[in-house]
């Protein structure tokens, strides 16, 4: 049984992008596009068993009816395909009032075949080419949901996620006992571990978070956790399987040197037991650049310099950010002109200057270098509103520590 687990799709973002006049798409939603295509293309091909889409299709809580079609596209590529779709709700779906829709209950609501909606905890049967297999859920759920406004009186934030991390600890123990033991079984969810190395996620988290141990979640019942919500993928425990497939796509500078892709899964049975092996395929997503250059103050040609640190880099279709720090009296002989034309391949350049002034303490009409210590003190004094009898002796007692007296 061959399972891709992929998470944090995030259509919507769209910095660091410009219109496609041909499309009339941002550059920015159709990397994000490009990169599920991958994933659905892999799975067509490969003839996977299941899809298990962990959460955030957007980034959005109100996607445009733009974002909605592209992705019901691709998971209708997949479900016409044979391919059972399940798709877990993630904290960027839900909606901004309780009692609203989530964009993907559509899914739900319309009874589309092989596609499964969790947007709540749930045991999911389903059937695959190569038999049944077990998905229980763990979509996010908002705090309110979980408690009520008088179990949190009173209480601290630390003590209200103790009290969260116990309730979704239950919710997981719980789905335990309706497993069929002789299935296989897989948990998805969409969650903040304790010990995950975050990503961009930190800066799109909307509201407060709560986290689970993964000693809360690594459960001997499942044959892999597939996870959603953090944006870096890591694995965080080995038996069984507790796996972060990351975002799909960049998002920001943050995530510029992380690999980005899904997870294929693999359950087989041998002699009785099953044995489980996963691997993580990157996708080829739009890629970002940091040029770093520092000039210094004897540099004859502050341009050149920055010219050929460009030189060094592979910036066609790249986002690159140029960042240079140098003293402001060269700053004139930097030609903005040269450095945008070397970069003109970039799919989007954002240029930034870190000018070095000298600082100059000034001390009334002095600066620091032309007054001498004992006016330095007094000025200091009278700036302090020090009577004139106790700054005469301070003076004094500082004159002879200059003169070595003291």
């Amino acid at each position: 049984m061959k399972i891709i687990h992929f998470a944090d799709l995030h259509l919507g973002v769209e910095n660091y992008g410009r219109l496609n006049p041909e499309t009339g798409l941002s550059s920015r939603l159709e990397d994000f596009l490009s990169s599920f295509d991958q994933v659905v293309d892999y799975a067509i091909e490969n003839k996977v068993d299941l899809v298990i889409f962990c959460g955030d299709a957007y980034k959005s809580r109100e996607p445009t009816q733009t974002q909605q079609r592209e992705f019901a596209k691709r998971v209708n590529r997949l479900a016409t395909s044979g391919i059972p779709v399940f798709l877990l709700i993630g904290n960027h779906d839900l909606p901004n009032a309780v009692g609203r829709a989530t964009a993907i209950e559509i899914f739900d609501t319309l009874a589309i075949k092989n596609v499964y909606v969790a947007n709540r905890p749930d045991i999911y049967p389903i059937k695959t080419r190569s038999g049944i297999i077990q998905v229980a859920s763990l979509p996010w759920l908002r705090r309110s949901g979980l408690l009520s406004r008088e179990e949190t009186k009173n209480l601290t934030f630390e003590q209200i996620n103790q009290k969260l991390q116990q309730i979704l600890t239950n919710i997981i123990t719980a789905s335990i006992p309706q497993l069929d033991p002789k299935l296989p079984a897989i948990l998805a969810a969409h969650v903040w571990v304790s010990g995950a190395k975050v990503g961009s996620e930190s800066a799109m988290t909307i509201g407060q978070e709560h986290v689970l141990l993964v000693s809360n979640i690594a459960q001997p019942a499942f044959d892999y956790i597939a996870l959603g919500h953090i944006h870096r993928h890591q694995v965080l425990a080995d038996n069984p399987p507790v796996v972060y497939a990351g975002s799909l796509e960049r998002i920001d500078f943050g995530e510029e040197g992380d690999d980005k892709g899904f997870c294929l899964v693999e359950i087989n049975e041998k002699d009785g037991q099953r044995e489980v092996s996963f691997a993580f395929h990157p996708v080829s997503g739009r890629r970002f650049v940091t040029i770093n250059v520092s000039i210094e103050s004897t540099d004859p040609d502050p341009t050149l310099t920055v010219l050929r640190a460009i030189s060094r880099e592979k910036v066609k279709d790249t986002i690159v950010r140029l960042q240079i720090s140098l003293p402001a009296e060269l700053e004139g002989q930097l030609r903005d002109s040269d450095l945008r034309d070397a970069l003109k391949e970039a799919h989007y350049l954002t240029l930034s200057k870190e000018i070095e002034r000298e600082a100059r303490l000034r001390l009334g009409e002095f600066a620091a270098e032309e007054i001498t210590p004992l006016d330095a003190l007094k000025k200091y004094l009278e700036s302090k509103n020090v009577s004139p009898q106790r700054t005469r002796v301070l003076l004094e007692y500082a004159e002879k520590l200059i003169e070595g007296q003291g």
